[in-house]
């Protein structure tokens, strides 16, 4: 497994080896059992302290922008939650992890956490009320839906204002994972870099990182 730091802020915090917060995404055939669990063996032979985030309830957004009834897409979005957790749990267990639960963030723990509340509500403030970083935001909808519609299709407006509210569901594991599981540095990993993400951590969004804030994309080998 190879971690690249997007800066050197991020190359800062990684070194620390304090916390690292695993993305894993619903509806992404990338995240088999095994790449999971090889995940989380890197995860916790890496760093002090892990945990995996599961925007489970946040894809709902997506699915209803691709058309699905809005109570149907919270249901799709619910069972696949589960089935990442399972995968998650899973991992764990086997690598000894006692309480497997604990070290997921997924939809229902993060609508209970005060710091993930309010930093999701300064971003969407700022989705509001600053045109550029709407605009940064709603390209990474863009880069999202592209890749589940049809290639002759292109996401709508409408489809765009709707799968939006994913991404902001996302941004404050972005901003400061730090203060929301009470660690003093952190990384995001990923095996991705959007634009919008290295936007934001070379700090060229009016939204950023704080400073214990790291983001690392990591390459896994082929099986």
């Amino acid at each position: 497994m190879t971690a690249r730091p997007l800066t050197r802020r991020c190359h800062a915090a990684f070194a620390e080896r304090t916390h690292g917060c695993v993305g894993i995404s619903p509806f992404n055939s990338y995240f088999s059992a095994q790449r999971v669990h090889d995940l989380a063996r890197w995860a916790l032979t890496t760093f002090e302290r892990v945990h995996f985030f599961v925007p489970d309830t946040a894809a709902a957004h997506t699915l209803t922008a691709l058309g699905h009834p809005p109570e149907k897409a919270a249901w799709k979005a619910r069972r696949q939650g589960q089935y990442v957790r399972n995968k998650i749990t899973k991992a764990l267990t086997a690598l000894g992890v006692e309480r497997p639960g604990e070290h997921i963030l997924d939809g229902r723990t993060l609508a209970a956490n005060t710091v993930y509340r309010d930093l999701l509500e300064q971003a969407e403030r700022r989705y509001r009320d600053d045109p550029d970083f709407a605009e940064a935001c709603l390209g990474a909808s863009a880069w999202v839906l592209d890749r589940r519609l049809p290639d002759s299709r292109r996401p709508t407006p409408r489809q765009l204002r709707c799968a939006v509210r994913y991404f902001l569901a996302e941004l404050p594991l972005f901003l400061d994972t730090p203060r929301i599981t009470g660690v003093g540095t952190s990384v995001f990993c990923y095996h991705q870099v959007p634009a919008v993400l290295d936007d934001l951590f070379h700090r060229r969004l009016a939204l950023r990182p704080a400073p214990t804030q790291g983001y690392v994309c990591l390459t896994t080998p082929e099986r």
